[in-house]
């Protein structure tokens, strides 16, 4: 299995942190705390989140490479790689380029292999509208 460089840590969102609020960044982000809002890497190609035991986000992460071992509660959009130590829990979709996941980790929500990853933007990522469940079928038991 090839391994990816992982670039430098440039911010540190410690374990007593909460911060609320959509987050942008370049470079390396490491959390330990808790974000509730969007994670953007912002426009950057190496653009890496790592969210270890104690981390957990509450919105949508658009990133070129996640590492997770904490939870996230919203979509996951990464262009790179994705991660899932044992330990990551997802409640949401992961769309990603490649995949890698340790037995335990847990995704509730689709897989979906994307050849080419959305659009990075800083912009707000709007909440899906619950879908309609069909009408009953038109069948009749005989």
């Amino acid at each position: 299995m090839k391994t990816q460089k992982i670039p430098k840590i440039n911010t540190i969102i410690g374990i007593n942190t909460l911060m609320r609020g959509d987050l942008s960044f370049q470079g390396g982000l490491h959390l330990d705390g808790q974000i509730i809002g969007n994670v953007i890497s912002d426009k950057d190609k190496n653009g890496t989140l790592t969210i270890s035991q104690t981390g957990k986000v509450k919105g949508n992460v658009r990133v070129t490479n996640l590492k997770l071992d904490g939870m996230i509660v919203g979509d996951v959009y990464a262009s790179g790689l994705v991660q899932l130590a044992s330990n990551a829990k997802v409640i949401g979709s992961v769309y990603y380029q490649l995949l890698e996941m340790d037995g335990g980790a847990e995704v509730n929500g689709q897989l979906a292999h994307e050849q080419k990853a959305p659009p990075q933007t800083t912009e707000s990522t709007p909440v899906l509208e619950e879908v309609k469940k069909p009408a009953k079928s038109g069948f009749q038991s005989a």
